[in-house]
């Protein structure tokens, strides 16, 4: 992709350049989580060791608590989705060895915050072909592919290939599995599975409307080549493309909206936008809108994706 530097009145093409070795873009991308991809650090080059030895490039834990692995690639020849999944399956049976290193790293107090609904693999490399999102999208986890460009050695262009648009998890039951798992099916029976609809129930026509015009509106500022996911958690749905840019929750009369952009920098002509940064809150944004009306629906839209552009 051409990337062009303006001066004055024109422009320049930027030179492309390539990291000389791939710890060179892991080491980056590890020093900036919380910016490129809404993650907290917790461990590089994890070790799986025992009866399924490798090593994880980076393990984090994302604005939503979900456990994150990132695994990066220069060369077409690197198999990284077959590596990525097969630690995606070690995080999930070695839950333990995954809430210590969190521990360590983040405090104790990190395990109220760890979900383990939605853990996520994302995947980071020049470029992947077609067949990489044909299997990604065959495969039905929460993967995602990033593709990065770097120019002349100081700019980093980085974007989303792919991304499941909504991410919830099945619940697996006997009849769902060819040979019977009792194990599988009594632990994820323990876990909450949650869908729109735990938001959704009994709650009024008017509030559902809402919720739709307003979901239709933000998975609107997506594209083919960069979606919005789309991930139902316990207390509020969020939004994101690489980071979480709104949360919503559904409430009796209304939505209650959280918007990842700080106060100061978001144009509110109406002064509906709430500075809660010092209040507690559900969601990870720090601007609190509140969304009763129909008519209200553009300019709500109009915040959100003033978030959308911030976080991108």
């Amino acid at each position: 992709m051409p990337l062009y530097a303006i001066q004055e009145k024109s422009i320049r093409q930027l030179r492309a350049s390539r990291f000389s070795l791939e710890k060179e873009l892991q080491r980056l991308c590890e020093v900036n989580l919380p910016l490129l991809f809404g993650v907290r650090f917790i461990a590089s080059e994890f070790s799986t060791g025992g009866r399924q030895p490798g090593r994880i490039d980076t393990l984090g834990l994302d604005q939503d608590g979900s456990p994150t692995i990132i695994e990066y690639k220069r060369s077409q020849r690197d198999n990284v989705i077959n590596q990525g999944l097969f630690y995606l399956d070690w995080l999930v049976d070695h839950k333990g060895d995954f809430v210590i290193a969190a521990q360590r790293q983040l405090g104790e107090h990190v395990n109220d915050q760890i979900n383990w609904d939605h853990p996520r693999l994302i995947l980071v490399a020049e470029e992947f072909t077609d067949y990489d999102k044909y299997a990604v999208n065959r495969i039905g986890s929460n993967i995602e592919l990033w593709t990065y460009r770097l120019y002349e050695g100081q700019y980093l262009f980085l974007e989303t290939l792919y991304a499941t648009r909504s991410q919830k998890r099945e619940l697996v039951t006997e009849e769902t599995v060819d040979t019977p798992l009792p194990e599988i099916v009594e632990e994820q029976q323990k876990q909450a599975v949650y869908e729109l609809e735990h938001h959704l129930r009994r709650r009024p026509e008017h509030t559902r409307d809402l919720f739709f015009s307003l979901r239709e509106g933000i998975l609107g500022l997506g594209s083919a080549d960069a979606e919005i996911v789309e991930t139902v958690n316990k207390l509020y749905i969020s939004y994101r493309h690489g980071k979480n840019f709104v949360e919503v929750e559904v409430q009796a009369t209304g939505l209650k909206l959280h918007l990842d952009i700080p106060h100061s920098e978001i144009s509110d002509p109406r002064g509906i936008a709430r500075d809660v940064s010092s209040v507690g809150h559900w969601g990870t944004g720090d601007v609190e809108v509140k969304f009763h009306n129909a008519s209200d629906l553009e300019y709500v839209l109009g915040l959100v994706e003033q978030a959308y552009v911030y976080t991108i």
